[in-house]
């Protein structure tokens, strides 16, 4: 008996799961135009037109979070208010299915939204101070070839032979290119892109033992996840292997050019994602006493979603031919409800913790007040896996008090604290300082980086080498 209801719970416990997965990784705008296709398609599923709260369900009479399920816990602490709030609370420029007219001061979050940026020129405005002006042909040659994974898909003979430089002129302008950020872009293959991923993380990180020959001679286990051909292959133990592989899986990327790079950007199978509308908005409370912060998560709908109680009703006297798809349309109605609450819930939870974590970075705005933290701690502190946060923070974007708005991914940038620092000593120098210097300096401050990776985040910034400041 037991067996059997195990059997049973399997499928639709999968299903659960799996679709609260894919609307975790959703913004809002597909979110939005997934529940229309559903209410198009299930007749189980209706739309309430009225306010209420996510998460206990009760009627909202005002704008805001709920007075009851939405209060903090203890009113003396920094806790932040979380909710999730209706496009109804926000104004016409945010609003699109809204009256195009509305209040001059009504905000445009357009307006807000950087400008797009592909990945060619992303990669060649960091190294423009690195090579010579005659070189940035043969860069943006590169550049231009190179395929939606980011690698190069011609040989650099023929640029050579194309711009009649010597080869060796034209490799060095491609290793600028492959230690860039994102890391590995321009790389011949997955395999070397890993490779030059690997040799400028040892600087920062203890790399497992036998990682680099995992990566040269087992990469075909690696991929098939054959973990017992690989331990065979580095004549070690499987759970050496394991290891190797988890690392290797957590920290490199095989295809640079889907890694997460730009400042406000995801790039997914769409193309490049840019932030012309936050999905969070985070706001100081005015007159609080400890500068309490407001979260509101914005919902992907208006209203209510609900099976529909005539057509529950209606399904218990179906005819025979039709019993089985209406109790599959009101299961698959009863999933859709179930999992947008669970994907809100989780979204309240890592909002709930970020805001905690990193509350002088956003009353502030000050890039160097950020906490340097991993989706593997928050994962951690949050009691669930690295690949929900993963998930969580994809193609979102938050708008900060000061109403700029980052990638929710920025929370997780660990670079970004020590790449402000070293712009802030580049301004305040007396003379140029070297990127040995810089180093020394930025250990001071309480980072210790490799040089070569200061010249990896100079590069990123669009600093100028000591040398070419010097001539300035």
């Amino acid at each position: 008996m037991f067996q059997i209801q195990n059997q049973e719970l399997r499928p639709q416990v999968t299903a659960h799961l799996a679709q609260t997965m894919a609307l975790l990784q959703m913004p809002a705008t597909e979110i939005r135009q997934k529940i229309r296709t559903e209410l198009a398609n299930n007749p189980a599923l209706e739309i309430v037109e009225d306010r209420r709260c996510p998460s206990c369900g009760r009627i909202l009479s005002t704008p805001g979070p709920c007075p009851v399920c939405s209060q903090p816990f203890d009113t003396q602490l920094d806790e932040p208010i979380v909710f999730i709030s209706s496009p109804d609370d926000f104004p016409a420029p945010y609003n699109r299915s809204s009256s195009s007219t509305g209040s001059p001061h009504e905000i445009s979050y357009d307006n807000l939204a950087p400008a797009v940026e592909d990945l060619p020129a992303f990669v060649l405005r960091q190294i423009a101070p690195e090579i010579a002006e005659d070189e940035r042909l043969i860069a943006a040659h590169i550049l231009n070839n190179l395929n939606e994974d980011g690698l190069l898909e011609i040989p650099l003979e023929e640029i050579s032979q194309f711009y009649h430089v010597p080869l060796s002129r034209v490799s060095r302008v491609a290793n600028i290119i492959k230690h860039a950020e994102p890391t590995g872009v321009g790389a011949s293959s997955p395999q070397e892109a890993l490779l030059i991923q690997l040799d400028l993380l040892r600087e920062d990180t203890r790399v497992p033992y036998l990682a680099e020959e995992a990566i040269r001679s087992g990469l075909k286990d690696l991929s098939k996840h054959s973990y017992r051909n690989l331990a065979k292959t580095l004549n070690t133990s499987l759970e050496q292997a394991e290891e190797i592989a988890e690392f290797i899986r957590a920290n490199l990327n095989p295809y640079p050019g889907r890694s997460f790079w730009g400042d406000h950007r995801q790039p997914t199978e769409k193309g490049v994602q840019a932030y012309h509308q936050p999905d969070i908005i985070l706001k100081e409370i005015e007159n609080s006493p400890n500068r309490r912060i407001m979260v509101e998560i914005i919902s992907p709908f208006r209203g209510s979603l609900r099976v529909n109680p005539l057509f529950k009703r209606a399904q218990k006297q179906a005819p025979e031919d039709k019993s089985e798809a209406w109790a599959k349309d009101i299961e698959s109605a009863s999933l859709l409800i179930k999992c947008l609450q669970q994907r809100n819930h989780t979204m309240e939870q890592l909002m709930t913790e970020i805001v905690k974590e990193q509350r002088d970075y956003i009353l502030s705005g000050d890039p160097a007040l950020l906490r340097p933290q991993t989706q593997a701690e928050m994962a951690e502190t949050l009691e669930v896996h690295e690949s929900t946060i993963s998930r969580a923070v994809s193609d979102k974007s938050v708008q900060l008090p000061n109403r700029k708005i980052i990638p929710l991914q920025q929370f997780f940038d660990r670079s970004l604290p020590v790449r402000t620092t070293l712009l802030r000593l580049v301004e305040n120098e007396n003379t140029p300082l070297t990127d040995t210097e810089l180093a020394e300096e930025l250990s001071q401050a309480g980072y210790n980086i490799a040089r070569r990776t200061v010249a990896k985040y100079r590069a990123m910034e669009g600093i100028l080498s000591s040398r070419l400041r010097q001539k300035v």
